[in-house]
């Protein structure tokens, strides 16, 4: 009996060096020298300083000749971006999530990904069809275990490229197709602008944009019969404030946007159980420009249609974001989330108490204000760190609140791009740190300028 296991054993042994020496260059000795190029060229564009003012990339202008050139931040310019442009606008319109850049610098190790020419060269994972990574699958569910933001049991989780697709996706399986009315989609002023251009792009006869919630909630449209879309949006983009939905009722369904729902930015005060949420990897590592999301989806029929929108869309998500994605969140779930949400809560903290020091020295100006909650992540009572600042402007004459930032050759977004008026401006908080300085330094002449004026009146 003994004899025929020690038979069976070596036949495998066997077998084992066979393969190896047929695909690594006939010799028994597994030598994965493939990677030593990748590692090299990777290696090499990090080890670029460019000053601490700019990034060099693996695929940069320039690259194919031979060059490691340097991509410049905002205001910085020279061969290796040491030079800073004096009195240059400030760019705080973009939502690009760059305040966690450091952290991923540090975890540059740890988050690497390496791919042959030959990985997931097919449409679907295993030949059975599948768009969707079981592995990302479940490390996401561990995530939401970890940071206790949404349930995911008895859950559907579907990707997108970004909260963007899945929006798009949501809304196309909750609207009425059987119907001579358009279903209307609604959300609280003020909203994210998205909501409003997809509808008004893709111009469906299935779907009419109807804008504040609350003010469809008082019109004499609101029946039992018109199916209503309502998109709720918590953390809010622009103002930072948990949301809940404002209708109720039968023919009212809705999409739960939590894009921004992780301890950087929010206490995070329950877990989210609702039909249908959203969720985006750029809001959670930072890294937008991988353009991947998902959605947790409790009705298999809803679920069912989203897919085949991803499907006929895009033929799902890229597997090399995927694999990228799968990477991050392991780092992220690693340690529970302790390094990474720390990091990024300590460092939008840091910025949101440098801004309320300088809009404190004028009353021309006023932020947002949310009153602390619990946090179940940290433990404790915290306050609400938006990646926004959602400014107003107080006196009367001051009609115009984005004008009159840009003429101070800061850009921020127009409160009418969010349904609200034109005496609110949105400003971003969570870009580079060399946009953030550039910022405050240009808040800090404009505000106390402002300030000057008002007490010589």
């Amino acid at each position: 009996m003994i004899h025929n296991k020690l038979l069976i054993a070596g036949s495998i042994i066997l077998n084992l060096v066979f393969t190896i020496h047929i695909l690594y260059n006939n010799t028994t000795t597994w030598s994965p020298t493939w990677t030593n190029r990748a590692a090299l060229e990777a290696e090499a564009a990090a080890s670029v300083s460019c000053s601490g003012h700019g990034r060099s990339y693996v695929d940069g202008l320039g690259v194919l000749d031979g060059h490691k050139p340097c991509e410049c931040h905002d205001c910085y310019t020279g061969k290796d971006c040491s030079v800073l442009l004096k009195d240059c606008p400030v760019d705080a319109n973009s939502g690009d999530p760059l305040f966690l850049e450091p952290f991923w610098i540090r975890k540059a190790e740890e988050s690497a990904v390496v791919e042959s020419g030959w990985h997931r060269m097919s449409y679907t994972f295993n030949g059975y069809g599948l768009f969707v990574s079981a592995e990302l699958e479940k490390i996401i569910r561990k995530l939401h275990n970890v940071v206790g933001n949404a349930v995911t049991d008895n859950r559907f989780i579907i990707f997108g490229a970004g909260a963007t697709q899945l929006l798009a996706a949501s809304v196309h399986a909750l609207s009425q197709t059987n119907s001579l009315s358009p279903s209307r989609l609604v959300t609280s002023v003020p909203y994210y602008n998205l909501y409003k251009q997809q509808a008004d792009f893709f111009n469906s006869t299935n779907l009419k944009f109807e804008g504040d919630a609350s003010a469809w909630k008082r019109s004499e449209r609101n029946d039992d019969i018109t199916q209503v879309i309502e998109i709720v949006t918590s953390p809010n983009n622009p103002d930072g404030k948990l949301k809940r939905a404002v209708l109720d009722g039968p023919n009212v369904k809705y999409i739960h946007d939590y894009a921004y729902y992780w301890p950087y930015f929010s206490p995070i005060t329950r877990q989210a159980d609702e039909d249908l949420s959203l969720f985006s990897l750029s809001k959670t590592t930072g890294h937008a420009g991988s353009r991947f999301g998902w959605a947790l989806v409790k009705e298999k029929a809803v679920y069912e249609k989203m897919k085949v929108y991803i499907s006929l869309s895009s033929m799902g998500v890229s597997r090399d974001t995927q694999l990228r994605a799968l990477q991050l969140l392991k780092v992220v779930v690693g340690d529970g989330g302790n390094e990474i949400f720390n990091f990024g809560y300590g460092t939008v903290k840091k910025r949101w108490e440098t801004l309320n020091k300088i809009f404190s020295m004028s009353t021309r100006f006023s932020l947002q204000t949310i009153k602390p909650e619990y946090c179940n992540y940290f433990k404790k009572v915290r306050e609400f760190t938006p990646s926004y600042a959602w400014v107003k402007c107080e006196r009367p004459e001051d009609t115009n609140c984005y004008e009159i930032f840009r003429a101070a050759k800061i850009t921020g977004r127009n409160g009418n791009v969010f349904g609200s008026e034109e005496r609110f401006v949105r400003l971003s908080l969570i870009r580079s740190q060399d946009d953030f300085d550039q910022l405050i330094a240009m808040l800090k002449k404009f505000v106390s300028k402002a300030a000057v004026v008002v007490d010589s009146i």
